[in-house]
C-alpha cells in the first residue's frame, strides 16, 4: 500500500505543511510524513483523533451528517483532521505561513486516494 508515498506528495504539496499521519480509530500511527520529530507527530495525531472522535459524538446528538474534516487554526500552526471511513483519520499540520484553504484542497484529494487503498 503507497501510504508513505500519498502522505509525502500531500505534505510536498502544501507550501508551510510540516507532517500529515494517518492513524487508526486508536489513534495509533499506521503511516506518517514529517519534517520534524516522528514522535511529536504521532501525539499530535492522538490529540486531534480525539477531538475528531468528540465531533463525530456531537454530530449524532445533532444529526448535522458525517463529519469529514476539521481545520483547527492556532497561534502557532493550522491543522487538518479528517475522518477516513470508521475506522481511521488523516491528520496534517501546517505553520502558520500556510495557506489553510489550499492546503484543504490538497487534504482532501489524499484523503480520497488513501479511502480507496484502504476500503
Amino acid at each position: 500500500m503507497p501510504f508513505k508515498r500519498l502522505l509525502t506528495d500531500l505534505v510536498e504539496a502544501v507550501p508551510g505543511a510540516s507532517g500529515a499521519i494517518l492513524a487508526d480509530w486508536e489513534g495509533e500511527a499506521v503511516e506518517q510524513h514529517c519534517f520534524g520529530d516522528p514522535y511529536d507527530m504521532k501525539v499530535t495525531a492522538a490529540h486531534w483523533g480525539i477531538m475528531l472522535t468528540q465531533l463525530k459524538d456531537l454530530q449524532q446528538k445533532l444529526h448535522t451528517g458525517a463529519v469529514r474534516e476539521a481545520l483547527i487554526s492556532t497561534d502557532r500552526q493550522y491543522a487538518i483532521v479528517g475522518a477516513l471511513g470508521d475506522d481511521y483519520a488523516l491528520v496534517m499540520t501546517m505553520t502558520d505561513s500556510a495557506l489553510p484553504l489550499v492546503a484543504l484542497h490538497s487534504f482532501r484529494e489524499t484523503a480520497v486516494l488513501l479511502m480507496k487503498e484502504i476500503y
